[in-house]
């Protein structure tokens, strides 16, 4: 349908699954009203699982378990420390009961100790956001979950670099692993309470609906559920840390962006001597393409811009101080996007970002593995590739393989993706001793890199690109076999089925 495209841009930058059965109401909360939109499935598995038995994740066949000597010598001590370790990480709510998820319930973390370690992981959820009235309601009542903490399990269960599996998670492991869930629909952004909307104009207000109108009985606090989480982290020793990494997928990934700069401030602030660092994954989106109304009349036809630039009104949100002064009044969106933003960073910040990444043709429009695909949108999938790499250019560490998918970092075989022979815990492990030998005025090690980008120029043309999947058949099919199944002419395209085997098992082996 007409409004199917939009919406399932809607639960983009989460890689996240719709949880339709559960109609969790805040407490003192009255039923919120359907908005009349579409549900969308999002299609992606959550980076945790609710424990239950045998819920331990696949790992990859690829693995580096070399490790540095810091990480082991930490490991060593907590084991002794601690005795018998837990795979589960255990709910906390935040102490300050004024900073809360969207319906008024309590805000809080997810917690593992890994005791005697003074490295700390923060992982921030993603899951796009809600910017009005109307994608709010839609929001509360098909995912509630991301708006509301009644329904969140008591333990959960990491997969990839949330994993306390030295199998799966080689380098981080044996860290203090904080998952801080999503529940503010702000992508981190909201400071508090929306102000009131501006006074509307007479003509045609009985036609017209303010997207503002009682808003704030939703409440946007996401940079402050991260500064309380903080605070409740002293205790457990995080002021004693030596790295704090801030990670987050998609949505959480741009959180980490427009965050990590005040996690820094703030541990400073406590007299910590530790070194903040950012871990982006698949968070660092371009513009869109599509022409739409600039005025967006109707909910569903906004383009990301617009949800930023109205969201932003409704949040309260913030965005670093840096990259604000960069932009006149009005355009603080653009500090959304991080080939905008990463410039004014001053702490050290790693991307990991999909070539080809799903949710960015989503906002145009496009769906691999879907019924059709235009030659313009095919076209468009090629040059995403080329402005994608050309916006990584300047970025000092990342990882960014030539493949079609979205999110990387909480996927069980993580370990399995590489880019030029280097998996991303290897790139990470490299990154990670630089900046110590950067620390320690030392000169950093050749011969271990962190700034890789596929040079091939196809979509899966790296060997290792996850597989990709026909959504009718459930069929695993090469890209060539996808585009014929969508409907296109290959030879129009100048693809030669046979030629162009031999073609990208050239790029493979070359550039992937």
């Amino acid at each position: 349908m007409k409004i199917l495209g939009p919406l399932v841009f809607l639960l983009m930058l989460g890689g996240l699954r719709c949880q339709n059965n559960r109609n969790a109401k805040a407490s003192g909360k009255s039923t919120k009203k359907s908005s009349g939109i579409q549900q969308v499935d999002a299609g992606q598995s959550p980076p945790v699982a609710d424990v239950t038995p045998g819920s331990t994740g696949r790992t990859g066949s690829t693995r580096n378990t070399e490790g540095t000597a810091e990480s082991r010598e930490e490991g060593a001590a907590g084991a002794r420390a601690s005795g018998q370790q837990t795979d589960d990480m255990r709910l906390q709510f935040l102490t300050n009961t004024q900073v809360t998820c969207n319906d008024g319930t309590a805000a809080g973390f997810y917690l593992k100790e890994f005791r005697g370690s003074r490295r700390w992981l923060l992982f921030l959820e993603g899951g796009w956001c809600c910017y009005s009235r109307e994608t709010c309601d839609y929001r509360y009542q098909n995912i509630p979950r991301l708006m509301s903490s009644s329904g969140w399990p008591e333990t959960k269960r990491g997969s990839g670099i949330l994993s306390s599996q030295a199998e799966e998670n080689p380098h981080w492991h044996n860290a203090n692993i904080v998952f801080i869930p999503y529940c503010s629909s702000d992508v981190w952004s909201g400071t508090g309470p929306a102000p009131p909307p501006p006074p509307r104009p007479r003509q045609g207000r009985d036609k017209v609906r303010d997207r503002n109108t009682n808003a704030t009985e939703y409440t946007f606090m996401g940079s402050l559920i991260i500064r309380e989480v903080i605070k409740d982290l002293i205790p457990k020793g995080i002021k004693q840390a030596k790295v704090v990494m801030l990670s987050g997928t998609s949505a959480g990934g741009t959180g980490v962006l427009l965050n990590i700069e005040k996690v820094a401030n703030q541990l400073q602030q406590l007299g910590a001597e530790t070194q903040v660092r950012g871990l982006v994954d698949s968070g660092w989106f371009l513009e869109s393409k599509q022409q739409r109304s600039p005025n967006c009349p109707e909910t569903v036809s906004c383009s990301p811009e617009d949800a930023i630039k109205f969201g932003l009104r409704l949040w309260n949100g913030g965005v670093p101080d840096r990259c604000r002064q960069l932009f006149k009044r009005g355009e603080e969106w653009k500090c959304f996007f991080g080939h905008r933003l990463y410039s004014t960073l001053t702490s050290p910040v790693f991307i990991v970002q999909w070539l080809f990444d799903e949710e960015q043709l989503r906002v145009e429009n496009i769906y691999i593995g879907g019924q059709s695909m235009s030659e313009e949108q095919w076209q468009y999938i090629r040059n995403l590739g080329l402005e994608l790499k050309n916006s990584l250019r300047d970025v000092t560490a990342v990882f960014a393989p030539s493949c079609l998918s979205h999110t990387l970092i909480t996927k069980s075989n993580w370990t399995n993706f590489q880019v030029r022979g280097t998996s991303l815990p290897r790139a990470l492990q490299c990154w990670d001793r630089s900046l110590e030998a950067i620390r320690n005025n030392r000169t950093p090690a050749k011969g271990c890199p962190f700034h890789l980008v596929d040079t091939c120029q196809w979509p899966q043309c790296n060997p290792t690109c996850p597989a990709l999947v026909d959504k009718t058949t459930q069929q695993e099919l090469t890209l060539l076999q996808m585009l014929v199944a969508m409907g296109l002419d290959l030879q129009r395209l100048g693809l030669d089925p046979q030629g162009d085997a031999d073609s990208l098992a050239s790029m493979v082996r070359n550039g992937g």
